[in-house]
């Protein structure tokens, strides 16, 4: 298909549209967003999590980056394809300072059918920043002026843009925000760290709260949101965002989300809806990695965050950690859920600042 040519009729969307902004006196249920986690949240995990928990209205997809040139092969689209994706509306996150490539991208996208495509510029690790990707962009408003200016007058598809407030000061976001209300962005995902921060250090939200009253596009919270108390702390603090999301808290507590919509579900039944979905992850990833290495060593960058919400589980997540393959890992998680696992989120395994005094 060449992707450079019209588009008279669109495809199916498979985003649900925005909704109305909510008034912010009344009580509107959250809207909820999956991060896009390298490594961690991708099709398969989005997927068995759709299968086990509730409470996601949709997910931005790991990034994938451009490449030069027009011919895209589809394996360039991994984790993308429609049909691997029924089970929870995704917005895919494009990589890319070159607004040629990502224009060629983001057509070949709109014809496998996503209207809505994200910017990322907000990665903050050094192999990106380096090639003034993601957060190595932000020093540079004229530079992302001629982006967007070149790429939304050219592209069929919506865009929205994932930001943190600067690579290496918070107030290079002054910089940015009369360039972003200069363009028809979907909107803004902010996360109130600079690049530099990666994911220590306090989040701005005296910064956050500057972007908002500036914002003329709709603003989604990114940040620290692990637990129900965090997310009453924020929503308080900012009663008119209805739009938040959520990576590592829904990884450590899959129930997060549903619990922030609905409640909270008994304790006495977590560990053995999360052993079923942690098994069911297991052997899709089993199914798809081709030496049974891999699939350990996925597992055990999981556990960096799962043993967060069970008590005691220090001395599990090092014998996790020694295993090499499947069949000690499978042995050992089973004996550690049928004896010893309980379910206890602590808000503190975190160091929230958002819960200091």
């Amino acid at each position: 298909m060449d992707s450079g040519g019209q588009h008279s009729v669109s495809p199916p969307s498979l985003i649900p549209p925005s909704p109305v902004s909510p008034d912010p006196r009344s009580r509107v249920t959250p809207r909820l967003y999956l991060a896009p986690l390298q490594g961690f949240t991708d099709v398969t995990f989005r997927n068995t999590f759709a299968d086990y928990f509730k409470g996601f209205n949709l997910a931005v997809a790991p990034f994938i980056s451009t490449t030069h040139g027009h011919r895209i092969k589809n394996t360039h689209f991994k984790g993308l394809l429609p049909e691997q994706n029924r089970k929870l509306p995704v917005i895919p996150q494009i990589m890319s300072n070159s607004p040629e490539d990502f224009i060629i991208l983001a057509r070949r996208l709109f014809d496998l059918g996503y209207p809505t495509l994200n910017w990322n510029l907000g990665c903050p690790f050094p192999a990106v920043v380096k090639k003034c990707r993601g957060s190595g962009m932000l020093p540079y408003p004229d530079r992302i002026d001629d982006f967007l200016n070149r790429v939304l007058s050219a592209i069929p598809n919506r865009l929205s843009i994932k930001t943190r407030i600067g690579r290496f000061k918070a107030d290079e976001i002054h910089e940015l925000m009369p360039v972003f209300n200069r363009y028809p962005l979907e909107e803004l995902i902010i996360h109130p760290r600079t690049g530099e921060q990666r994911y220590d250090g306090t989040p701005d939200l005296l910064t956050f709260g500057e972007c908002l009253s500036r914002s003329r596009h709709p603003v989604v919270f990114n940040g620290d949101i692990n637990s129900v108390e965090i997310h009453r702390v924020l929503s308080a603090k900012f009663p008119t965002v209805q739009r938040w999301m959520i990576g590592r808290g829904a990884i450590a507590d899959p129930f997060l989300p549903a619990a922030l919509k609905n409640g909270h579900a008994p304790v006495s039944e977590k560990p053995g809806t999360f052993k079923k979905f942690h098994d069911a992850l297991f052997d899709e990833y089993q199914r798809i990695f081709s030496g049974p290495s891999h699939v350990v060593e996925r597992m055990k960058g999981f556990w960096g965050y799962f043993s967060r919400s069970f008590a005691d589980s220090r001395k599990f997540v090092k014998k996790v950690h020694k295993c090499r393959k499947p069949e000690p890992y499978q042995d050992l998680v089973n004996r550690w859920f049928e004896t010893e696992a309980q379910w206890a989120p602590d808000p503190q395994n975190w160091v929230s600042p958002y819960l200091r005094k």
